[in-house]
């Protein structure tokens, strides 16, 4: 959730806007297993020699073309000394889940390991992992990257090129080619499709997309099936529930919020956020398509939202279902498991009497049937010890096992795997699974290039402005497109990636 894209970026060279202050009460999560180690020994000396000399390639990294050093096919002998393995990632249910799966897990098979997953404020996630990168020296093993982030990453040279390891340890048939190019393949497809011709920086960690949430007392069990039937029930909804919002979504001015919504819906109703071939961005976003989706956002759904909620995002939306305050609604299915949590929950003391009131469906359709990727990938960052880097592609190899996968499916995590993704493990785990399974082949993308984190801030500022009445939605739209196409000019690249 994202996901989420759930899917953040900002840019390292400016400072970071703070997160919105959260509204309501807080959602809390289930804690799941604890943490286990054991002690072992160190890595050969042949073993660092070769992981430090891919490590030394990473100082260089250019800004046309990608230089990531390479990781070596075969994972290097693993030290049996203790080693901690360092993740980082944004605060949200999902890192939590990963690290206490991951130490139940792995140290099954690595009991000297010990996983930890860092995190920071979502808003703080891009500045985070780039300043260290920027300066060529980690305290991070593997890095959590949003899709859009990987160009950034590559072009500087601050991940591993895994395309080898890929090719003699990841059975590549087992994931839908649009998740393993989604979270690994740089440059992108315009389809989304995996181009077997190109490099692969990263393998799928989490899968997600928005699911829509909606009160099955009081809209009805069916869900709307169109964008524009989901807002007259929703307006209808709140007509007749005094205090109650029609609609709760994102639209804050930080991390990605605001942007995913309006792209989002810029997708249903048919329209594109650029020409990848062209960088093409002005005549495109704000073109007759975009326009159309701007106005519904601003002047249709907006309007059904509560009081204050111009800052609201994954917190605050789920803090509304929550507290029975909101009719429809709209966030990413990775942070939507504490919804079923009767302790956080208004509409039940069950589990069971909670999912009497709240159904979770696909996104309605309209034009098209476009839904927001997110989720993220795993990668190797550059600067890691040898032994680390080492232990992180074994961990990689590890995880992306099918029973590993469907595990991790169980415990709440969201797989990529094809097999994983139709099994009983990930289908029954939550009611929202299905939405995610559902939505695969819907997905689309941002913008997959290295400029990513300077356009995703122009949208959300812009669109935030619009949703919060400081501009006028046309003069909104017409400012993103100008925006962000002097970006691209300013870059001089030619073609990109994202759909």
């Amino acid at each position: 959730m994202p996901e989420p894209s759930n899917r953040s970026a900002k840019h390292a060279a400016r400072l970071q806007k703070s997160t919105p202050q959260k509204a309501g009460k807080k959602m809390r999560y289930p804690k799941r297993v604890g943490r286990l180690s054991v002690p072992g020994r160190k890595v050969r000396l042949a073993t660092a020699a070769m992981l430090a000399a891919t490590t030394v390639a990473a100082c260089g990294g250019g800004q046309d073309e990608a230089s990531a050093p390479k990781a070596p096919a075969d994972i290097p002998e693993l030290t049996k000394d203790p080693l901690t393995l360092s993740f980082i990632w944004f605060e949200w249910p999902p890192a939590k889940a990963l690290e206490d799966f991951a130490n139940a897990e792995y140290t099954k098979e690595r009991s000297n390991v010990t996983i930890k997953v860092n995190t920071v404020p979502n808003a703080n996630w891009h500045d985070a992992m780039f300043t260290q990168f920027a300066a060529r020296k980690t305290d991070f093993d593997i890095p959590i990257l949003d899709s859009q982030h990987i160009g950034e990453a590559v072009t500087n040279g601050n991940i591993l090129d895994i395309t080898d390891f890929v090719k003699k340890n990841i059975d590549v048939s087992a994931y839908n080619p649009y998740l393993l190019a989604a979270y690994g393949q740089y440059p992108q497809a315009e389809t989304g499709q995996r181009d077997e011709n190109a490099s692969l920086y990263g393998l799928p960690l989490l899968g997600d997309t928005w699911t829509m949430i909606y009160r099955k007392d009081l809209i009805g069990d069916k869900p709307p099936q169109t964008w524009d039937e989901m807002i007259a029930a929703a307006e209808k909804c709140q007509a007749d529930n005094p205090g109650v919002s029609g609609l709760a979504f994102h639209q804050a001015n930080g991390s990605d919020a605001a942007a995913v919504t309006y792209n989002t819906v810029n997708g249903v109703y048919g329209g594109k956020l650029w020409d990848s071939k062209t960088r093409k961005i002005e005549g495109v976003i704000n073109d007759a398509a975009g326009q159309e989706a701007m106005d519904v956002l601003v002047n249709k759904m907006k309007p059904l939202t509560a009081a204050g909620s111009g800052n609201w995002f994954i917190d605050e939306v789920n803090a509304a279902v929550a507290q029975g305050k909101a009719c429809i609604a709209f966030n990413w299915i990775a942070a939507s498991g504490g919804l079923l949590d009767p302790k956080e929950s208004t509409l039940g003391t069950t589990r069971e009497e909670i999912l009497e009131k709240l159904g979770f469906a696909t996104l309605p359709k309209q034009k098209t049937d476009l839904v927001p990727l997110g989720g993220m990938g795993m990668h190797v960052s550059a600067y890691s010890s040898a032994e680390k880097q080492a232990e992180a592609l074994n961990f990689m190899k590890w995880f992306e096992q099918a029973d590993i996968q469907k595990k991790w499916a169980a415990a709440g995590g969201v797989p990529s795997r094809t097999d994983a993704l139709a099994s009983p493990e990930f289908l029954n785990a939550g009611p929202f699974n299905q939405v995610y399974a559902d939505s695969v082949t819907r997905m689309r993308d941002m913008w997959n290039v290295p400029e990513y984190a300077r356009l995703i801030d122009i949208e959300n500022t812009n669109v935030n402005a619009a949703l919060n009445g400081a501009k006028n939605p046309k003069e909104a739209l017409d400012d993103i497109a100008k925006e962000q196409q002097g970006v691209l000019d300013s870059a001089g690249r030619k073609g990109g990636g994202g759909l």
